[in-house]
């Protein structure tokens, strides 16, 4: 009888097996699912569709093994999420059953793909598990490095708005109300929002905008941190503080195009050496090469 059965019937009963695995682990996580907590996500952003369909299974996870996490790295990924712009999208025990969801299916996807392709190892088992895993860390460090270029692009344009709300006799809680007001809309202005939303809850402005140095951890941001938190102490003018910033910022902005611009030949050896030059010589010497054949 089972030498009946060919190798692809195999491979597809196998497949099958492990795709109705798969709908039974959410069907007893769906049962699991009364044990946990209720997610509440009124106050949070709104989900992509890619977390969405397996946010059950993540929150499963965050549940079972997020909350057994120590205090210190949940607060430490906390920091990460914030400084990526995420706070408001998972907590940091989602993240990590985000990644321990990751690892799993990695796992499964990585087992069915070697069984449909015949060759299946544990090896491939163990990339598409770390693969799994690490997926969110990436993804992290990438969103964090376009929020950090996003901030410092923004900033000089921030700077002048503020310079010139308090040259024109605001006070800095106001002047920064006009800044998010009139500035385009990105991650400085969600920033700057918090800034104000912090000093209406009663935190003094000072300490407001040190914390907002502080929350991102970018070198412009404490330099324009410093320079306000100074001029308020020493009684100094914060609009020419802040006029001064705003040129430094504006300079090396433009010298950060210069130097990219100087480097893009640097760049471009490569390519030109490795495919470009390859192919030119190819298209010119192949009609010679073939002449000097036919004539031979």
């Amino acid at each position: 009888m089972f030498d009946l059965i060919n190798d692809a019937e195999i491979k597809i009963l196998i497949g099958f097996c492990c795709f109705l695995s798969l709908v039974m682990l959410i069907f007893s996580v769906q049962g699991i699912k009364q044990d946990m907590p209720e997610d509440d996500r009124l106050y949070m952003d709104p989900l992509p569709g890619s977390l969405r369909s397996i946010w059950l299974l993540v929150n499963f996870f965050a549940f079972y093994v997020g909350d057994r996490m120590p205090v210190e790295s949940l607060v430490k990924i906390g920091k990460q999420l914030q400084q990526s712009g995420l706070s408001y999208l998972m907590t940091p025990e989602q993240y990590v059953g985000l990644k321990v969801a990751g690892l799993c299916l990695g796992v499964i996807f990585f087992f069915i793909f070697m069984l449909l392709l015949g060759s299946f190892s544990w090896v491939g088992v163990f990339i598409g598990s770390i693969l799994g895993f690490f997926l969110p860390t990436i993804t992290l460090r990438d969103l964090k490095k376009k929020r950090e270029k996003a901030i410092v692009r923004a900033l000089p344009t921030y700077l002048d708005f503020l310079t010139m709300a308090v040259q024109a006799g605001m006070n800095m809680t106001g002047a920064i109300q006009q800044a998010v007001d009139k500035g385009p809309y990105g991650p400085l202005n969600v920033e700057y929002r918090k800034v104000l939303r912090d000093v209406k809850a009663g935190m003094p402005r000072l300490d407001a905008i040190r914390e907002f140095a502080e929350r991102n951890e970018i070198r412009e941001l404490n330099a324009f941190a410093t320079a306000v938190i100074q001029a308020e102490k020493t009684g100094a003018s914060i609009g020419q503080s802040l006029k001064v910033q705003a040129d430094q910022r504006r300079v090396e902005r433009f010298q950060k195009a210069e130097k990219l611009a100087m480097e893009a030949p640097v760049k471009l050896i490569f390519p030109l050496v490795a495919f470009i030059f390859p192919m030119t010589f190819l298209a010119l010497g192949f009609p010679i090469v073939m002449k000097f054949l036919y004539d031979v």
